[in-house]
């Protein structure tokens, strides 16, 4: 069903050279920095179903999207030498998740290389975006060309999209101002706030800067080079040392490295920080990116303690409240709490001004499940087992929802692998298959006309069409949660390779199904459908940085093993179990192929 909906999907909205179909312009006006990210968007998770084991034909597709999309943005002039001029890091990590699929899916690829450390270098010392003394990114918005000050390259004003209002106003402290309606009915107003904004928030460091590490994590992943590494450990610690001696992690500093410089000594108010406009996630995101970034180059597992922070910090501050209570960014968990009936469910603070801790919800599950699933540690397990006794609602229920991230399913995945939901693998297929049928027949029925598509206030229009789905087949067949799309690496527990074929995923006719992610006891269900035997090599992390030291077949003898890589010889129509034990992180972690280290 994917293979013929992604076609059926660039049919509609891409141009002969990958381009997606876009009459208008983007890079003008207050929000003229913003709109890049949701061009490649669309096509995000087109390497993993790849990757995963699907058509060949959908990598040449994904790549030429890629390429298309940096041609068509670069004539816009929101790209110099392929990577954004400059914007938060927010939006970037989601831009750049195409990139990133790529690099795992074709690392051999010397084109990608190249632009992997290019783009890392605008960030190490000696580029623009890095002062090596002070040991910050000199602005929120940064990228290509340098740090871009402020929040646009018009005269500062607020505000610049009335989209914007139900978060409420960014800074605290500007006499005269208590409520974004002040500002929308008065231009005068709202250019002395946005004055205010560009000097307060628009210089200096911003914890969402984090995401920058992806780039330098890919450069040492693609090239090996340990000044990459090096600057990742560098950063991130920066922001560990920035944590030192506080409860909370700060979310700013200004150019002299100081916390609080700009915001009258303020830890919260950075831009994409906790006061606005989304607090936990963009802080929570930021930091698990950084840190297992870091983790994953230096084997640090101290860096972790970066992530777990904003977890706990509003995990300390949790209340149980009714849905109706709930605050901004609740539309995930609309099937979930439609159920309650007036019940009250564990909900966190997700943000923080000068009134304390505001704007509560249910916490993405996605965040403590993914530190988890990269630490494997039993405090971060100890966490997500009192958010459960908290919750009111089934953690075993599948909802058929999609929301543009395609995450969502962490917590019936989770329990499944701690045996409390024995029927979710096959209702997360269904679920994944209906959502590809809803965008399947969503796009079919489309009423944009397909000669000029969107207009620039509807961009997001192709994501919320994309029809590939690839979260169900990350948690049942690698033991994975969802990537976060913030600009997360894919970390998976297992992944594939097809021996005959020479490419990523699993082989034609086999089937996988991950029921134990233990280190020490991972169990991984294969099945041959098919009438011709199949060969595929069965590899400890996305990066072949863990080790599988012993494999035991059904219930054989257990044999000794030494390395990354497992080969299986499955004869047709057979069924086996294999049992890995598997040291996480025991190796050097690389981006490439096992053929070519072979």
């Amino acid at each position: 069903m994917q293979d013929k909906a992604w076609r059926l999907f660039a049919d509609r909205y891409t141009e002969g050279d990958g381009r997606l179909v876009f009459r208008e312009e983007l890079g003008e006006g207050m929000d003229g920095r913003d709109g890049v990210d949701d061009f490649y968007e669309a096509f995000f998770n087109w390497p993993t179903l790849y990757l995963l084991g699907g058509s060949a034909e959908l990598l040449t597709a994904a790549r030429r999207h890629w390429r298309g999309v940096t041609a068509q943005l670069t004539e816009m002039g929101m790209l110099v030498d392929g990577l954004e001029r400059g914007y938060d890091w927010f939006h970037q990590g989601e831009g750049l998740l195409l990139f990133y699929g790529l690099c795992l899916a074709d690392p051999d690829d010397p084109e990608l290389r190249e632009l992997a450390c290019r783009f890392a270098d605008l960030y190490l010392p000696g580029g623009p975006n890095y002062d090596p003394v002070h040991r910050v990114l000199r602005a929120p918005h940064n990228g290509a060309a340098g740090p871009r000050f402020g929040f646009s390259d018009e005269e500062p004003y607020f505000p610049w999209s009335l989209a914007l209002h139900p978060y409420g106003l960014p800074l605290d402290g500007f006499d005269g101002v208590t409520s974004f309606d002040q500002l929308a009915v008065s231009p005068e107003l709202a250019r002395a706030y946005g004055r205010a904004m560009w000097d307060r928030m628009g210089r200096g460091d911003t914890i969402a800067n984090l995401g920058s590490t992806g780039l330098a994590t890919h450069a040492f992943l693609l090239s090996g080079e340990q000044r990459y590494a090096d600057w990742v450990a560098e950063y991130v610690g920066v922001w560990r040392e920035r944590l030192e001696g506080r409860d909370v992690v700060p979310d700013n500093a200004g150019l002299n490295g100081v916390v609080g410089e700009y915001l009258d000594g303020r830890w919260y108010g950075g831009h994409y920080g906790w006061s606005w406009p989304h607090g936990l996630s963009p802080v929570a995101s930021s930091t698990l990116v950084g840190a297992a970034n870091a983790t994953l180059l230096t084997g640090d597992g101290g860096f972790l303690d970066l992530a777990r922070n904003p977890l706990d910090t509003v995990l300390r501050h949790a209340e149980q409240r009714t849905p109706d209570a709930r605050g901004t960014l609740g539309e995930r968990w609309d099937p979930h709490l439609a159920t309650m009936e007036g019940e009250r469910t564990l909900m966190v603070p997700q943000r923080h001004n000068d009134s304390g801790w505001f704007d509560y919800t249910v916490m993405p599950g996605q965040l403590p499940v993914g530190l988890w699933h990269f630490s494997r540690d039993e405090t971060d397990r100890e966490r997500i087992e009192t958010l459960r006794a908290g919750s009111s609602w089934d953690w075993t229920s599948v909802h058929t929802q999609r929301i543009k991230d395609e995450a969502g399913h962490g917590e019936p995945w989770y329990e499944f692998l701690h045996g409390r939901n024995p029927g979710f693998p096959e209702r997360m297929l269904r679920s994944a298959l209906a959502s590809c049928a809803e965008r399947v027949a969503a796009i079919e029925n489309d009423t944009t006309d397909p000669a000029t598509g969107p207009g620039v206030l509807d961009i997001h229009h192709w994501q919320h069409l994309n029809p590939v789905v690839t979260e169900a087949l990350l948690q049942l067949t690698t033991g994975s949660p969802q990537v976060l799309y913030n600009g997360g690496l894919t970390h998976l527990h297992v992944r594939y390779h097809d021996a005959d074929a020479r490419r990523p995923g699993l082989p034609a006719d086999v089937a996988a199904l991950v029921t134990d992610i233990r280190p020490a006891h991972t169990v991984v269900e294969l099945v041959n459908l098919g009438g011709a035997a199949r060969s595929l090599l069965v590899q400890a992390g996305a990066f072949a940085e863990h080790h599988v030291t012993s494999v035991r077949v059904d219930d054989g003898p257990e044999q000794p093993a030494d390395g990354p890589y497992c080969r299986v010889d499955l004869p047709a129509r057979t069924r086996l179990r294999l049992t890995l034990s598997i040291t996480l992180r025991a190796g050097r972690a690389a981006l490439a192929s096992p053929w070519e280290t072979a």
